[in-house]
């Protein structure tokens, strides 16, 4: 998943207003999610162990010098790479997170999901490249962005 500007703190919302999926309304009633917007609840999901699912995510920025490290480096010639935060988005973390820095409640969803981790090394040996956006920043900078009434949210890649 590729966030920019606000797009994590949309993801996260039970509100008219969410962005991407799961549609939380996919996994529960829709008088629950209803319930869960108007007492600002965050999800919480868990994988099909139990545990909080834990999924890879890339701010566009990481994105852009992933790709620009690539040009005209000899060794990204016929190369594939993974371009993800090192350390993937664990729901579990993103609620506790929240919970902490902005009240936010944690909302337990169990999911039939598999976690899905992606291995940035390759990136970060053969290109220098290291992003720069973790949990913590990525989580910041989408509750602190504010989206200008004429700047639309856009899918760059619908997952």
């Amino acid at each position: 998943w590729i966030m920019e500007k606000d797009d994590f703190r949309y993801a996260l919302s039970f509100g008219d207003d969410q962005f991407g999926g799961p549609l939380w309304g996919d996994l529960m009633p829709a008088e629950t999610v209803a319930r869960h917007h108007a007492e600002g609840g965050v999800p919480l999901m868990l994988d099909r162990t139990g545990r909080p699912l834990k999924r890879n995510f890339v701010h566009v920025d990481d994105l852009v010098s992933a790709m620009l490290a690539a040009l005209d480096n000899p060794a990204a010639r016929q190369q594939l790479f993974n371009i993800a935060m090192t350390e993937p988005v664990d729901y579990g973390a993103v609620a506790s997170t929240l919970e902490r820095t902005r009240g936010m409640k944690p909302v337990v969803i169990p999911t039939a999901f598999h976690s899905n981790l992606l291995d940035n090394a390759k990136a970060r040996q053969m290109l220098g490249w290291t992003p720069r956006y973790d949990l913590g920043r990525l989580i910041e900078a989408a509750f602190a962005y504010e989206r200008a009434p004429d700047d639309p949210r856009i899918i760059w890649y619908p997952g």
